[in-house]
């Protein structure tokens, strides 16, 4: 099923020929930007010119554009000419929302090179899994994440820099070079070249990496400016506007989800405010000292941020914007929003995956309140089918598979032929969510290993955690199958509730069962005392609660 804006719509005006978000297809079959950045060199090099404007604030420091602008073009002579890296050569990322982390990132492009941003979160043994998958020609770490990965590079004789951290055997300390008369080096990036390999979150098994072009990264630098201008139309507001976003940035900067939200700041010369460590008070405290505009995350902490202001009875006032992604949304987040702020703050959600280079769905304003539970419309550059089995596109209203292609997408997976061949066919990528899409706009109704199949029936878990988080006692919820030796599975919920809560077990299956079908109500309840597993990104690993359910159903008999 192919995207091409209704006339309708105001945000046509945005696509059509001439217009800054035209696209055209290309040889692949594809869909692609007409105008704007081929290479995300050529997207860096234009925020130079926002000079004085202040880029990243954080705890340790702050950078403005041409700070940022000349340490980046400083460390990539320093890669190329110290280093003697080539173009295509990989240049890992690993520390925390650091200032530096952005200038160790870019740096990586203006060189010529791959970069290869890894979960800081990692341990030891993830972090050797990936260096050895990807083998790095320099590593660009923090003083944290040095412990980790440095016997990996005495033993292969890699160097690397040490970002808020001492030196070390085969490391040295990162010295801001700030120097603004130095260009960058001069090194040739086409816009066929790889630009990242982002590794994938691994909740399923092991992370793999996908292998984003300079192209399709170009890609996804456009899809939030889309996606903002038509947002703006939809408030009836020339797109362009008005002061630059100050955005409160909570994603790890390793995420695709962080890469979304950073384009979209850098691309008109927005500020980022950085966290050392999440914290919904701090937050709060944040976007009061700085006028924060925007809020970026995962809905778990949107959520946590509303329960603060709450509590601190704050209004958020200079707060336009609540972003959320990384995670599905609770559809109850926006009607909360909405109750307590009116339209003042426009939610948005969107969708994106590592393989897609970020988001290239967004639902958002009155159309997200309309839709609650939908993840929005995609791109100009980006095309959806929702396919059956053997991959025929299905008829609108019914679930199937969500495919995907466009310009932002991965040329695949790094080193893994086999991978890519079942991820990718024809120029889409499966994948693995079932989705359903009603007037362009899609929505997914779980994924497709976590859907439980109850004698036969299709029982899909986000549709029964949605409400059980309607439940004003419940603080979060995780719904997946267990064995059963008669039906094959049932359902089976895991659930934490809220301080002071006195809702019974029943009393949620109650609840559950006012709203859906008998064959959805969870046979199981579990009550949870502490946080959901997740991964750094929000997304619950329902691995490690599947051992936690076997666990009380023993204990339960």
């Amino acid at each position: 099923m192919p995207h091409s804006d209704s006339p309708a719509r105001p945000e046509a005006v945005l696509t059509a020929p001439g217009a800054p978000f035209a696209v055209v297809r290309g040889e692949d079959g594809g869909l692609a930007y007409v105008d704007g950045p081929r290479t995300l060199r050529e997207f860096v090099e234009a925020t130079w010119a926002f000079g004085d404007r202040p880029f990243l604030v954080a705890e340790s420091r702050s950078l403005t554009y041409g700070e940022f602008f000349a340490e980046a073009c400083a460390l990539a002579r320093r890669l190329v000419h110290g280093y003697g890296l080539q173009p295509g050569d990989r240049a890992v990322v690993a520390m925390r929302n650091h200032p530096e982390w952005q200038v160790a990132f870019w740096a990586a492009q203006l060189a010529g090179l791959v970069a290869v941003p890894l979960n800081a979160w990692w341990t030891d043994a993830e972090f050797t899994y990936a260096l050895d998958d990807c083998m790095p020609a320099v590593l660009l770490v923090d003083g944290e994440r040095l412990p980790r990965v440095r016997a990996w590079a005495l033993r292969h004789r890699v160097p690397g820099v040490v970002f808020h951290g001492a030196a070390a055997e085969g490391f040295e300390a990162y010295a801001p070079v700030a120097d603004p008369t130095l260009a960058p080096p001069e090194v040739e990036v086409r816009a066929e070249d790889d630009a990242t390999i982002i590794y994938t979150s691994g909740t399923t098994g092991r992370p793999k990496g996908a292998v984003a072009t300079q192209l399709a990264q170009a890609g996804a630098a456009l899809n939030p400016r889309y996606h903002a201008a038509a947002a703006s139309l939809a408030r009836g507001v020339m797109p362009g506007q008005g002061p630059a976003p100050v955005t409160l940035m909570t994603f790890p900067f390793f995420h695709v989800a962080a890469f979304t939200t950073l384009y979209s700041t850098m691309a008109v010369g927005g500020t980022l405010v950085l966290m050392r460590k999440w914290d919904a008070e701090q937050a709060l405290a944040l976007i009061e000292r700085h006028r924060v505009t925007h809020y970026s995350g995962v809905p778990t902490t949107a959520l946590q941020l509303l329960d603060a202001a709450e509590r601190a009875g704050s209004e958020l006032e200079t707060l336009t914007h609540l972003n959320t992604g990384g995670a599905a949304a609770p559809p109850g987040l926006v009607a909360r929003l909405t109750a307590r702020y009116g339209h003042r703050i426009e939610p948005r959600n969107g969708y994106g995956l590592t393989e897609t280079s970020g988001g290239v769905l967004a639902n958002f304003g009155t159309g997200y309140r309309e839709n609650p539970g939908s993840v929005g419309r995609p791109t100009p550059a980006t095309e959806v089918r929702v396919a059956g089995p053997g991959g025929q596109p299905l008829p609108e209203g019914e679930v199937g598979e969500l495919w995907l292609r466009g310009q932002a997408l991965v040329r695949g997976y790094w080193n893994d032929p086999a991978a890519t061949a079942a991820a990718f066919q024809d120029g889409w990528f499966r994948t693995g969510d079932l989705a359903t899409v009603r007037d362009g706009r899609v929505s997914i109704v779980d994924r497709l290993k976590d859907m439980v199949v109850r004698g036969g029936e299709n029982v899909y878990c986000v549709e029964v955690e949605a409400v059980l988080h309607d439940h004003p006692e419940v603080a979060d919820a995780a719904v997946l199958g267990v064995p059963h030796p008669e039906l094959g599975e049932e359902v089976a919920a895991v659930v934490q509730l809220r301080p002071g809560a006195a809702v019974t077990v029943d009393g949620l299956r109650a609840h559950v069962g006012r709203t859906l079908a008998a064959f959805k109500v969870p046979a199981h309840v579990f009550v949870r005392d502490e946080p959901m597993p997740r991964n750094p990104t929000g997304k619950i690993l329902k691995r490690e609660l599947r051992g936690f359910l076997g666990e009380q159903r023993v204990r339960n008999g």
